[in-house]
């Protein structure tokens, strides 16, 4: 039970493992995952160390994996999912057998890839050829027709012979990108001044890139020319910006059949293509059926090697030796997995644990399960607690859902956060295994602090008889005007006297019929303000009170008589005393007995009494009243401010001055041994723990070292910062009254200025805008009071428990237990 209010006990272990051995044993180490490994080989370099090849053997491994990955998702190809059949680390043997399996596959893949570029690219190259064939058509039927009409003109001699020399026209025809067009045809324009004939038609539908499957736009081209010399530099300028020229017979009956020659070719590639994506498919689905156990058994592998590097070899070579930390509980189960380790390889000699004494502190590890995971969460990203030091996250589990209650008690807003929490509890393993992001999982992971905020969000809210801003009329109201009911008519404000109006005492919560009256929120403004002081002055008690239980287990009986005992009487005789004048209030003063009772409003401000209590002033009562509510109020509010004043020095003075005069007498008590133990150390080793190294317990803070102005400065300052800040926590719990008083109002201005518009309506057209008014009012009530306000709610608790209550007690200068654990490493793999 101890484990439970603290983190556990750890233990520094010195490992000796044989070389055959290592690999299986930390195998076995990694699937229990109750061990934190020390680097002994910190000045050696990585590249340097004893398995640095393993280690790169491993990463071409995984470099091969995620090729055929990325190739399987290329393709569609859906892997399956490994849920419960996860295997364990690959034997040295089975690693060979792996590699061989992965180079066979990569190289096939690799193969089939650029044969299928290569296919891919001739299919291109014919369709393009194909679509220049088909679409200029036009462009030499024109050109035809120019160069007969140029022959028949009748022009004699040798202008005849210039005129049919200048009508005959060269031409080149290709493909090019269709964002080069213009560039193109700018270009071709310069280099011939002019006299090049350029026809284009775009293509309607894009052609696909054989390297990555992109689509590309292309445009069929055919420039017309007159002259070789002009013909040489278009050639230039179409390989220029990459433009692809294929042969064009500009006979009508050559173009025919030159088409229907890569029509059949065409077809043909087609069908190699088809045969060569079966095959592919049909390797990468075998693949993917085994590649998620492959990448699993490598990243083991991977995470053996590397921890392998943080062994030390011994001098003979014949033993590896390694340090961790281990949980004191699990020395046990670390024992039987080096033992299974040696046995699975046959070794003759077994490996063995050794713990060994060290002054090092220890990692803190709080051992959780589903339940209490998401609370201790949120203590750790506060900080790691001190090593053995309490842990609040047990007091959290109820402390933290009633704080965020109290601001969000509403029985129909906590009912919706209870059934999304529920839901996450529910179906927690299907859902574990969806990737939503980042925010799901901070939901996710806290699925079971959402399921207690809004049970106890229910709880209150029926306490402030409060759902969606309407009261229950459960037991009915003990508010009955049966003496004077004309004074209902007179008085909207229901302010009746309750001696006369009220019978009895309302069973639990709020009587639902202060919803009617005027000055409800006056009533609850000071209900719910006291109620915030009485939680908030209870919970600092607490917080208070923990501090000793870290004092008795780390043996600082001295700090109990010095710190806590001053501290929890300033803080009851102030504070606590005040919440004690609350409920005097309450019990002592009503409206069928008062101290005066044929005068009202005797009862005085316990806030007033407070503030001349603390100056040391009094307020004139009114007329028949009295000033104080019992006789000796005033000496005892004194004698209280008294002791309060006398703890300041008392927590400034105590501890500096005890340290002094122990210091003194301790200054000669070390004999030669103490002095001189550590002064030899080989390397490696650590300073072993004298008499006075514990001077405080283990976890505690030794002041030996320190000079005594540092000391008195120390504790100035934290005495100046709990005087301070018990005024200042006090009134930093008012964030309860205020934030579920704002809740309360809005949850009003939704309900009055949305919902109550479509109830009001009685026409037959009413019922079509009441569907649409309501959708608008669960769509603000989501988004508004249960997303937003619940936010707000709970990052005022966080709060609350970070500074008002774990200041208290809790240090959080410790640092986490991170095991060696194959689990751990797979769970941060998919984050990833």
């Amino acid at each position: 039970m101890g484990d439970m209010f603290r983190s556990e006990e750890m233990a520094l272990c010195q490992m000796f493992i044989q070389p055959e051995a290592a690999y299986t044993s930390v195998s076995e180490l990694g699937e229990t995952g109750c061990v934190q490994f020390r680097d002994l080989n910190s000045g050696v370099n990585a590249f340097q160390r004893k398995f640095v090849t393993e280690v790169r053997r491993c990463d071409e491994l995984e470099r091969k994996i995620r090729y055929i990955e990325a190739e399987i998702k290329k393709d569609g190809i859906v892997m399956p999912e490994i849920i419960d059949d996860i295997p364990k680390a690959p034997n040295p043997r089975e690693i060979i057998d792996l590699e061989a399996h992965l180079e066979k596959t990569e190289n096939e893949i690799l193969e089939l890839a650029q044969n299928e570029v290569n296919l891919k690219s001739n299919y291109l190259e014919l369709t393009e050829l194909r679509k220049v064939l088909e679409n200029t058509q036009g462009f030499f039927s024109d050109q035809e027709v120019m160069n007969l009409d140029s022959s028949n003109r009748g022009v004699g001699g040798a202008d005849d012979v210039a005129a049919q020399s200048r009508g005959r026209l060269g031409f080149v025809a290709g493909v090019i990108n269709r964002e080069r067009v213009f560039a193109f045809e700018r270009m071709l324009w310069r280099i011939s001044r002019g006299n090049v004939f350029l026809k284009r038609s775009d293509l309607d539908e894009p052609l696909n890139d054989p390297a990555t499957g992109h689509p590309i736009y292309k445009t069929v081209f055919v420039a017309f020319f007159q002259g070789e010399q002009l013909k040489n530099r278009i050639k230039k300028v179409c390989t220029g910006f990459h433009a692809s020229m294929y042969p064009c017979p500009s006979s009508h009956t050559e173009r025919e059949e030159m088409v229907k020659g890569v029509r059949t070719r065409l077809e043909d590639l087609k069908l190699v293509l088809s045969q060569t994506e079966d095959h592919r498919s049909r390797v990468l689905a075998t693949v993917s059926k085994n590649l998620p156990s492959w990448s699993i058994m490598v990243k083991k592998m991977k995470a053996i090697y590397h921890t392998l590097n943080l062994f030390n070899m011994d001098v003979t070579k014949k033993c590896l030796i390694g340090e961790c930390w281990v949980p004191t509980k699990d020395l046990p189960v670390v024992q039987k997995a080096l033992s299974d380790g040696s046995a699975a390889v046959g070794s003759t000699i077994p490996s063995f644990l050794n713990v060994i004494d060290t002054n090092e502190q220890p990692p803190t590890f709080n051992r959780t399960n589903r339940f209490t995971r998401g609370f201790q969460n949120l203590i750790d990203a506060y900080g790691i607690a001190s090593y053995r030091e309490c842990n609040p996250a047990l007091y959290t589990c109820i402390t933290f859902p009633f704080l965020f209650a109290v601001m969000f008690g509403d029985l129909g807003h906590g009912f919706i956060l209870t059934l999304f929490g529920a839901w996450m509890c529910m179906f927690e393993k299907s859902l574990g295994r969806k990737k939503g992001g980042e925010i799901w999982n901070i939901f996710f992971g806290g699925r079971y602090i959402i399921l207690l905020m809004g049970i106890f969000s229910c709880y209150t809210g029926f306490i402030y008889n409060d759902v969606f801003s309407k009261s229950m009329n459960i037991f009915g109201s003990t508010w009955t005007p049966k003496y004077n009911t004309s004074t209902v008519v007179s008085n909207p404000s229901l302010q009746l006297n309750p001696q006369y109006h009220v019978e009895g005492v309302y069973p639990i919560g709020l009587d639902p019929i202060w919803q009617m009256a005027d000055n409800k929120i006056i009533f609850l403004n000071t209900y719910k303000m006291k109620l915030s002081i009485i939680t908030g002055v209870a919970h600092m008690i607490f917080g208070v009170c923990m501090s000793v239980v870290n004092f008795v287990h780390f043996k600082r009986t001295p700090s109990i008589v010095l710190e806590f005992l001053p501290q929890i009487l300033f803080l009851v005789l102030l504070f606590g005393y005040m919440v004690f004048m609350m409920f005097f209030k309450w019990v002592t003063y009503s409206a069928t007995s008062q101290l005066q009772p044929t005068t009202p409003g005797c009862a005085p401000s316990v806030l007033i009494m407070f503030i001349n209590m603390m100056l040391f002033k009094h307020t004139e009562p009114l007329d028949g009243c009295k000033e104080y509510m019992f006789d000796a109020q005033p000496s005892v509010e004194r004698v209280f401010v008294f002791i309060a004043l006398i703890c300041i020095p008392w927590m400034l003075f105590g501890k500096p001055l005890y340290i002094k005069f122990t210091r003194k007498n301790q200054a000669h008590a070390k004999h030669n041994g103490e002095l001189t133990g550590n002064m030899e150390l080989n390397e490696g080793e650590t300073q072993l723990p004298t008499a006075s190294d514990g001077h405080e317990g283990a976890g505690g803070h030794s002041h030996d070292d320190e000079p005594m102005s540092e000391i008195f400065i120390h504790q100035a300052i934290h005495t100046i910062e709990y005087v301070l800040s018990t005024i200042s926590h006090t009134a930093s719990y008012l964030r309860l009254w205020a934030l579920s008083l704002a809740h309360a109002q809005l949850s009003e201005v939704l309900w009055n200025m949305v919902l109550s518009m479509g109830l009001k309506q009685t026409s037959y057209t009413g019922a079509i805008v009441l569907y649409f008014i309501f959708g608008a009012w669960c769509l603000f009530t989501l988004a508004i009071l249960v997303m937003m306000e619940g936010l707000s709610a709970f990052l005022h608790t966080l709060r609350l428990h970070w500074v008002e209550f774990m200041s208290k007690f809790y240090e959080g200068l410790g640092y986490a237990f991170q095991p060696f654990s194959f689990k751990a490493i797979m769970d941060d793999e998919e984050e990833e």
